[in-house]
């Protein structure tokens, strides 16, 4: 299922942020509560179930042979994603080097949102500017990413 969704939350003290149940639902399985978190572009950070990290791996794969950028995207991607624990509680830790990356602080607001396979975690003021900026664009984007639209 196509995760979706905007996600209001606050990393408490400790950097542990609270995954709302439907994406957790979605992205933790029973059997073994861990999920991937990576670093996007634009200081985002995603986050993936185990098999999602799986599928994104093979897709990385097929650009592995694309030069000598691809493979430094692939280097700097691989040492910085990092399997992390779901607690009892539903909560992850973001590793303080990832926290780094996306500019997130103890204490801050952040957002999570759905897009498609997996999450996004961005601080509040950086996907506040990505609303204002890129929202009243929408109609564009879609015809310049897609062309005629079926609906």
């Amino acid at each position: 299922m196509a995760l979706t969704g905007t996600f209001n939350k606050i990393l408490d003290g400790k950097r542990r942020l609270a995954i709302p149940k439907r994406l957790k639902e979605e992205l933790v399985e029973e059997k073994s509560p861990q999920i991937y978190i990576a670093p996007g572009t634009a200081s985002v950070l995603l986050v993936y179930s185990e098999k999602g990290f799986e599928q994104q791996a093979q897709r990385l794969a097929d650009f592995s042979r694309n030069g000598p950028e691809a493979a430094q995207y692939l280097r700097l991607y691989y040492a910085r994603a990092e399997k992390v624990e779901v607690d009892s509680q539903g909560r992850v830790c973001i590793p303080e080097r990832l926290a780094e990356l996306a500019s997130l602080e103890p204490k801050q607001d952040v957002v999570l949102i759905g897009v498609q396979d997996h999450a996004e975690i961005w601080s509040a003021e950086r996907w506040n500017t990505y609303l204002n900026n890129h929202g009243p664009h929408f109609d564009e984007m879609a015809a310049q990413a897609f062309g005629q639209l079926p609906w």
